[in-house]
């Protein structure tokens, strides 16, 4: 008996796409006036935080338990590949054996980069930030869409998602070989180091970032990918990559605008902003401090009225699962580091004091609080290059909901603003 074909990634959401949009059309059509959220006056002003407004299938956010992608909580996906991550965040299903080596063949093919966005690179001054070289460049590779060439031609609205998932394999295929790239430029490691095709992705990525090649830091940006690969639709990076992808811009155009949103203070950069606290903890302690010092210096922190950061979530009121996960993987191959050994006393100490503390809705650490000390190990210093590692993450995510959102077919984002007088006439 013959073995069945192998399916694409595309034959795949071929399948399944046809079923999704009979079920959207069925609960629209049964219950579309139905409301599934009100707006206060606070959510108005305040971000519109918490409200429901939006739809996304690949991950959601419990406040009891962290993120879970697809159905499959965090912690049981961290010994899966980045590609299988990427796989499960569109279809709904970890790939088979055969279809996991297919994507990868489909992917590596995109392992090059056009050298005219080496050149754009090269011209960026000495003291370019690594984000803006990152969005830059993606904004660059839209030279190369699949999508924008179709799209010329007059290709049909069900098929968009096609050419999107061409475009995402284009993109996912060079983004860790971008920003390795930017990370030898920037920061004067040494030629570029071209990507190997016996390495998966995110083996790939640390390779050429000129990391030693052991399987051990393999292990760890595998892991890291994972964690950052998706959290929701609502925070900035997601919602911004939605909006500008809802105005059929493509996916370089939409992964750029989502990435420019991470790379602000108040989302993607928490991570070195946690590292700077650790390390500040242990120059005034000369090394790693006891749990009696560290309780010392958080109260210090709190009282001189600023957070201790890498504590608290929006959502989460849990210790976050990507945190549990970093911190089993340092309490296997990072004992005796002394920056783990930090965050890992951090961890019993701090939450006790937040709690004592009374303002910190959650106490408990989130993914932040514990990454940066991983990447710091391994010889990954340049703190203002850790938004970058984040970014090649979640690109997965945002280049998934860009898939599926095309496939159903999503429309342009329009929601409505009031002005602050219509908001007085409403005040009771």
């Amino acid at each position: 008996m013959a073995k069945p074909k192998v399916k694409t990634l595309q034959e795949k959401l071929a399948g399944q796409i046809p079923k999704l949009r009979e079920e959207k059309a069925e609960i629209l059509a049964k219950h579309g006036d139905q409301k599934i959220s009100d707006v206060s006056i606070t959510q108005a002003y305040g971000g519109m935080r918490g409200v429901k407004a939006m739809i996304c299938d690949t991950s959601v956010v419990e406040p009891d338990q962290g993120l879970i992608i697809r159905g499959k909580p965090l912690l049981k996906l961290k010994n899966k590949l980045p590609e299988e991550i990427f796989w499960l965040l569109v279809t709904g299903k970890l790939p088979s054996k055969d279809e996991l080596a297919l994507f990868q063949k489909q992917l590596k093919e995109h392992h090059e980069v056009p050298n005219y966005v080496w050149k754009i690179l090269k011209a960026f001054p000495k003291t370019a930030h690594p984000m803006a070289m990152l969005s830059a460049a993606i904004l660059a590779m839209r030279n190369e869409s699949v999508f924008y060439k179709r799209y010329a031609t007059g290709m049909k609205k069900t098929d968009y998602w096609q050419a999107v998932v061409e475009d995402s394999l284009i993109l996912l295929g060079s983004i860790h070989s971008i920003a390795a790239g930017i990370y030898r430029m920037k920061y004067k490691k040494g030629d570029i180091i071209p990507p190997s095709k016996k390495l998966d992705w995110g083996a790939n990525y640390a390779m050429m970032l000129g990391l030693p090649k052991s399987e051990e830091i393999f292990e760890m940006m595998r892991l890291y990918l994972v964690f950052h690969s998706d959290h929701e639709g609502g925070n900035v990076s997601a919602n911004t990559c939605h909006t500008v992808g809802s105005a059929l811009s493509g996916p370089f155009y939409s992964v750029s605008a989502g990435l420019n949103g991470l790379a602000g203070p108040l989302h993607g950069l928490a991570n070195q902003e946690c590292l700077k606290w650790i390390l500040e903890t242990m120059d005034k302690f000369g090394g790693a401090p006891t749990e009696k010092q560290i309780e010392e210096y958080a109260w210090e922190t709190l009282n001189g009225g600023k957070v201790i950061p890498g504590y608290g979530h929006a959502v989460l009121r849990v210790t976050d699962p990507r945190f549990v996960g970093f911190n089993q993987f340092g309490r296997k191959y990072l004992k005796d580091d002394p920056v783990f050994k930090t965050v890992d006393r951090v961890f019993k100490v701090v939450p006790k004091v937040l709690t004592e503390h009374g303002k910190a809705k959650n106490p408990w650490p989130n993914v932040d609080a514990g990454s940066g000390a991983l990447l710091y190990h391994y010889g990954i210093t340049e703190f203002e290059y850790y938004t970058v590692l984040f970014s090649v993450s979640r690109a997965m995510g945002m280049l998934a909901q860009l898939i599926i959102n095309r496939a159903l077919g999503t429309p342009i984002t329009r929601p409505k603003s009031v002005s602050t007088e219509w908001i007085k006439t409403q005040i009771k």
